[in-house]
């Protein structure tokens, strides 16, 4: 028998038997590999897990004359124009948003539908909605509105009017 074929029955052999066919690497090398893999892990989650919050979580209700829109949005600007912009939806007069710390503009816009428009010049085309914004410039385009956004929880409850 050959050397090949001797050493090929022998990874056989030793495959039936759960042994290991690795040369040079005993089975505390293994284990000891495999811990040091597992505390490699260990660290990394507690070095991501254990990492200072960069963000303020902002959270609140937004009403228009006392009421809760069905749907809008609000946009937070930093005010020193270091960090980014930050945003979320309005639904159902509750909203949270991922804000960067400081002093932010806020713009909340909410639209009304004022009418419907044809998708296309046929007699039997679908139609969409034509929106308008619902709330005075003062609360989105020329916003008078500001936050002061710490690390955290930050709740901040929008009361706006129509006049």
């Amino acid at each position: 028998m050959t050397k090949r074929a001797r050493a090929h029955r022998r990874g056989r052999d030793a495959l039936a038997t759960g042994e290991s066919r690795c040369r040079g690497a005993s089975p505390v090398a293994k284990e000891s590999r495999a811990r040091r893999r597992a505390g490699a892990v260990l660290c990394i989650c507690f070095v991501l897990g254990c990492a200072e919050p960069t963000e303020g979580l902002v959270s609140g209700r937004v009403t228009v004359d006392g009421a809760a829109p069905a749907s809008g949005s609000i946009a937070f600007f930093p005010a020193d124009g270091r960090s980014g912009t930050a945003g979320a939806a309005i639904k159902d007069g509750q909203y949270a948003a991922r804000v960067a710390p400081g002093v932010s503009k806020v713009e909340i816009r909410v639209s009304k539908v004022v009418g419907q428009k044809k998708l296309y010049d046929a007699p039997d085309s679908p139609v969409k909605p034509v929106l308008a914004e619902l709330l005075p410039a003062r609360y989105n385009d020329e916003s008078e509105l500001t936050i002061d956004v710490k690390l955290g929880e930050n709740e901040k409850d929008w009361e706006l009017t129509t006049k």
